[in-house]
C-alpha cells in the first residue's frame, strides 16, 4: 500500500500553521479502473448518459461536457468522505509531484524580491548548479522576454522555467558587481526533492531527524541521514513528525521496520473488499531497535506520520511528545481514468496494532474542516484535560497502557502551545516576504565573513543587533507593514531567532537553519529532557 500527501517545509507560526494543515491526505497504490461494472451500476451509468446526451444536444447554450463530467466526479466524491478526491488529467502531473522525489526543471529554489526573480540557492547536483549560477543572481529575463518589474507570480516562475528534461530555457541574469547580464542556456533535467529536511546531533548522544512528509525517496533519505548520525556517536534519537501530513504508507512501514523487532505488528487494513485487507509485521533486524526513541507530533501530524506513531505508541517502543494528531485512518487507492483523470477513492481503513481506528468523524464536511481551528478555540492546544475521550474506544498498549481511538492519537506527554512564540506583526513580515528580503540581502553582503566564521562559531556567538531589527523594522514599512514596537519590544528573543535562523538558512541551508529555528520548537525544548522518563513504557500496568 502507498500513501499520497502534500507537504513542503514553509516557516510560520503555530496558528497559521493549525489553519492551513486541515487539508486532505491520501493513502494508496495506483490501480488500473479496468472494465468491473456491475449490472446496477451500468443502470446508473445508461442514467448519467442520457441527461449528457440531452444536455449536449437540446442545452439552450453550447456547453463543455468534458467539464460537466469533471465537475460530476467531483461532487460525487463529495458525498463520501473528505479523502476521496477527483484529479482532472490537467491537474494529475502536479498533484503527484511532491511525492514522486523529483521534479523537471532547472534545479534552483527561488523567490521574488522587489519584483524580481531571485536565486536564493541552486539545488545541489542540478544543471544550474553545474552552470555556475549563484545564490543572489537575478533572473531578468527568460528566452528574451522580460520577466522582472512586470509583477510576475510564483505560477509564472513555474510556467517559464519548468518543463520536460532535454529542454533548453536561456536566462539572463544580473549579478551583484557585474555590470553586464550574464546569459545562460540550461538544460533541464530531473531535480531531486527531499523529504528528510534535516538530520543533526543536538549533543554528543542525542540525534534529531526532521521528516516532512512520507515521499517515494523518505526511506533511502532517512536511512542514510540515521547512518549518519549513528556514525557520529548518536545513541539517543528525535523523530520530528510535527507538520507531517503523510505520504506513501509503504515508506512509514519501511521506517518503522528499523524500529521494531521482528514479529511485531505495525498496522493493518480492513476494507470492504477483502482484497484490501493487509497486515504488516516488522522483518528483518532494523538498524535502530535498541536505541532510545523520541517522537514529535501535534495537530499537523497525519495519516502515514499517524500510522508511525501509533505503531511505536501501542509497541511501547517511543515516547510520543506533543499534541493529538490530525486523525486521519482512511486508505485510498488511485485510479486511472480515461483522458488521463485520476480518482483517489477510500478503499479501507488504517488500524493500529493494538485495533485502534484514528479516523475522526467525518458526518460533518464542515466541522471536519474546521476542527483544528475548533480545537484551538476550545482550549485543546493549551490543555490536555480538555481532550474528551469515548471510553467505548479503549485499547491498550503491549506493556499494558491505556490508548484511545476515535480521533487521532494522544501523545504521551502533552505540550501546550506557547503563545509567546507567536506574533501577528512577525507573521505579517513573514507574509510580507520581508523576512526572506532582508536575511537574503544581509546573508548576500556578508557572505565572506559568515562563511570565514563558520557554523559552529555563528550558531554560538551570533547575535541579531538592535540595528539589524531596526533595519528589518524599515524593509517592513517598505512593505507596507505597520510597525508594532510593543509586540517587537516584548518578543524580541523570539525575532531575532526567526532573523538568526533565516540568515543561517542562506549560507548553510537547513543543517544551518533547524538547529537555531528548534529554540523556538517547544514540543523538540520539552523532548530533549525526557529520555530519562523512556523505562515507563516498560512498566507493564497491573
Amino acid at each position: 500500500m502507498s500513501e499520497i500527501g502534500n507537504s513542503k517545509t514553509q516557516i510560520a507560526l503555530p496558528l497559521v500553521l493549525c489553519v492551513g494543515l486541515a487539508a486532505g491526505i491520501f493513502i494508496g497504490s495506483k490501480l488500473s479502473s479496468g472494465n468491473r461494472l456491475s449490472s446496477d451500476v451500468g443502470k446508473d451509468v445508461q442514467k448519467f448518459r442520457e441527461a449528457l446526451t440531452y444536455i449536449q444536444k437540446d442545452y439552450v447554450d453550447k456547453v463543455n461536457t468534458n467539464e460537466l463530467v469533471d465537475d460530476a466526479i467531483e461532487h460525487m466524491l463529495t458525498k463520501l468522505d473528505p479523502h476521496s478526491t477527483y484529479i482532472a488529467a490537467r491537474d494529475t502531473s502536479q498533484a503527484n509531484e511532491s511525492l514522486r522525489g523529483n521534479f523537471d526543471g532547472i534545479g534552483v529554489e527561488f523567490n521574488i524580491f522587489n519584483d524580481t526573480i531571485t536565486v536564493v540557492t541552486p539545488l545541489s547536483g542540478g544543471p544550474s548548479e553545474a552552470l555556475g549560477i549563484r545564490s543572489g543572481d537575478k533572473i531578468i529575463k527568460v528566452d528574451s522576454i522580460l520577466v522582472a518589474g512586470i509583477g510576475v507570480t510564483n505560477a509564472d516562475v513555474m510556467r517559464y522555467l519548468k518543463g520536460p528534461r532535454g529542454t533548453e530555457v536561456r536566462v539572463s541574469i544580473s549579478r551583484r558587481g557585474v555590470a553586464e547580464l550574464l546569459e545562460y542556456t540550461i538544460i533541464r533535467d530531473k531535480i531531486p526533492t527531499y523529504s528528510v529536511d534535516v538530520a543533526y546531533m543536538v549533543d554528543n548522544e542525542i540525534g534529531y531527524i526532521k521528516v516532512s512528509r512520507f515521499a517515494a525517496t523518505t526511506y533511502k533519505e532517512f536511512e542514510e541521514s540515521l547512518k549518519k548520525l549513528k556514525s557520529q556517536g548518536m545513541k539517543k534519537l528525535v523523530l520530528d513528525l510535527q507538520g507531517n501530513p503523510g505520504g506513501y504508507m509503504d515508506m512509514a512501514i519501511s521506517m518503522l521496520d528499523d524500529f521494531l523487532p521482528s514479529g511485531n505488528k505495525i498496522v493493518f487494513t480492513k476494507g470492504k473488499a477483502s482484497r484490501y485487507d493487509q497486515d504488516a509485521f516488522a522483518t528483518n533486524k532494523g538498524s535502530f531497535e535498541e536505541g532510545d526513541l523520541i517522537v514529535l507530533v501535534n495537530e499537523g501530524s497525519a495519516s502515514a506520520s499517524e500510522i508511525v506513531a501509533g505503531a511505536l505508541q501501542d509497541n511501547d517502543r517511543a515516547l510520543l511528545v506533543g499534541r493529538r494528531t490530525f486523525g486521519k485512518g482512511l486508505v485510498q487507492t488511485t485510479f486511472d481514468l480515461d483522458g488521463g483523470a485520476e480518482m483517489r477513492l477510500t478503499i479501507s481503513r488504517y488500524y493500529t496494532p493494538s485495533g485502534r481506528s484514528i479516523q475522526k468523524p467525518y458526518d460533518d464536511g464542515t466541522e471536519y474542516d474546521r476542527d483544528i481551528v475548533s480545537r484551538y478555540t476550545r482550549g485543546e492546544f493549551f490543555h490536555s484535560d480538555s481532550i474528551k475521550f469515548n471510553d467505548s474506544l479503549k485499547y491498550t498498549t503491549q506493556n499494558g497502557r491505556t490508548v484511545y481511538g476515535g480521533g487521532g492519537i494522544m501523545p504521551d506527554y502533552f505540550v501546550s502551545l506557547d503563545t509567546t512564540l507567536n506574533s501577528h506583526y512577525l507573521n505579517e513580515l513573514y507574509i510580507s516576504n520581508t523576512i526572506n528580503e532582508y536575511t537574503f540581502d544581509y546573508a548576500d553582503k556578508n557572505r565572506e565573513a559568515l562563511e570565514k566564521m563558520g557554523w559552529d562559531k555563528f550558531y554560538k556567538t551570533f547575535v541579531v543587533s538592535d540595528q539589524m531589527l531596526d533595519e528589518l523594522v524599515a524593509a517592513g514599512k517598505r512593505a507596507k507593514v505597520k510597525p508594532d514596537y510593543q509586540e517587537l519590544r516584548e518578543r524580541k528573543k523570539v525575532f531575532q531567532i526567526h532573523v538568526k535562523a533565516q540568515i543561517a538558512r542562506k549560507i548553510w541551508g537547513n543543517a544551518g537553519f533547524f538547529p537555531v529555528f528548534n529554540e523556538t520548537n517547544e514540543v523538540f525544548l520539552q523532548a530533549i529532557k525526557m529520555f530519562d522518563r523512556l523505562p515507563e513504557l516498560n512498566r507493564q500496568k497491573m
